[in-house]
């Protein structure tokens, strides 16, 4: 895991290098590439995961089924797999791009920044979840209406991506429907 490389992006999301993961997330990340990926299941819910009380930046707070960074040369589909495995034990299906210029920019409690271009897609899960604990500390599946009213109501407690991804998915969906 320690020689895992980051793609290093320009301002204009133009692949520019690559870093050391281990070295690159600090008070001032460079702009890289990642993606973010929301689980369904066949009932309509969302997977929300915990992340881990390791996790270099938010820990302990709940987010999106999983997120990750694409190796040098692989597909954004082959790094979703890759995660999906590795952090839930899961195989994922119907892979869909959602929001794919999706850029942030947050810093969490311990100054570390996160600056990321990171598409974000849906995808099926295809089984449930065994998640790994270095990643991953709970799940659970909850309905678009009790995800709403949580993020709502409590924001802090979950990734500052999920609250910007969320927004972002529910304002397009009210302007196709508008």
């Amino acid at each position: 895991m320690g020689s895992a490389q980051v793609v290093l992006l320009d301002d204009d999301a133009n692949e520019i290098g690559t870093a050391l993961k281990s070295e690159v997330h600090h008070e001032s990340t460079p702009l890289h590439l990642a993606f973010s990926c929301h689980l369904r299941n066949d009932a309509g819910q969302w997977l929300l995961t915990r992340r881990s009380l390791t996790k270099q930046t938010w820990p302990g707070v709940w987010t999106n089924a999983f997120c990750g960074h694409p190796r040098p040369g692989e597909s954004f589909e082959d790094a979703i797999e890759r995660h999906a495995d590795l952090e839930l034990g899961i195989r994922v299906q119907d892979v869909t791009p959602a929001l794919p210029d999706f850029r942030y920019r947050a810093v969490d409690a311990s100054g570390t920044v996160e600056n990321e271009v990171c598409p974000v897609f849906f995808a099926r899960a295809a089984m449930e979840p065994r998640q790994n604990p270095a990643e991953v500390m709970e799940t659970a599946w909850i309905s678009t209406e009790d995800l709403d009213a949580a993020l709502a109501s409590a924001p802090w407690a979950f990734s500052p991506w999920l609250v910007l991804q969320h927004s972002t998915l529910r304002e397009s969906a009210r302007g196709a429907v508008g």
